[in-house]
């Protein structure tokens, strides 16, 4: 259950992230602008949307993949005790998931997210780069970019998971052995 627990607190942890940022300092007047205007010209909204509704649906996966990995590797449970506690994992999934749909689905995150990001952007451009950037997202090439960024971030993501996860399954199997170590 601890480990559960552990898992829970790293998938809110991922989702949580940009809340750990600090506040950027005000912005220039005319950047705020600007970097508003260029998140429309990127339909940062309509992405935003897209993306999380393909973490919503991914993230049962990796967590039933993370929980798996660390109820193996733990040394303390028998087969039978690892059968139980997968199985316990999954009757919770389905209300975890749909805790973390309401999360996903929440027009408010949204918002917030894009609050955050003005700042971000408006702070680290001037506003003439903040313009061109804006022009190149409502050209043709712009557009196709934020087209295809949500799957070019989705197949990203499983990429990286792929390669890190054996590593990290690895580490954890290593910590949790020497954990153990009387």
């Amino acid at each position: 259950m601890k480990k559960f627990v552990l898992t829970l607190a790293s998938a809110a942890a991922f989702v949580a992230a940009p809340a750990f940022a600090q506040t950027a300092p005000s912005a220039n007047p005319q950047a705020v602008a600007a970097t508003k205007a260029m998140l429309d010209a990127m339909e940062i909204r309509k992405n935003m949307v897209v993306m999380y509704s393909d973490m919503q649906k991914s993230l049962p996966a990796m967590m039933r993949q993370q929980t798996g990995a660390m109820i193996e590797a733990d040394t303390t449970l028998n087969a039978a005790q690892k059968k139980d506690a997968m199985a316990k994992f999954e009757a919770k999934l389905p209300g975890l998931a749909q805790a973390i749909g309401k999360i996903f689905s929440d027009p408010a995150l949204i918002d917030e997210m894009i609050d955050e990001m003005v700042p971000l952007y408006a702070n680290n451009y001037t506003v003439d780069e903040i313009k061109q950037l804006t022009a190149f997202y409502q050209s043709p090439v712009g557009r196709k970019m934020m087209t295809l960024m949500p799957k070019l971030a989705g197949e990203s993501m499983a990429i990286g998971q792929r390669i890190m996860n054996p590593r990290i399954g690895k580490l954890m199997q290593d910590v949790m052995q020497e954990v153990q170590k009387p």
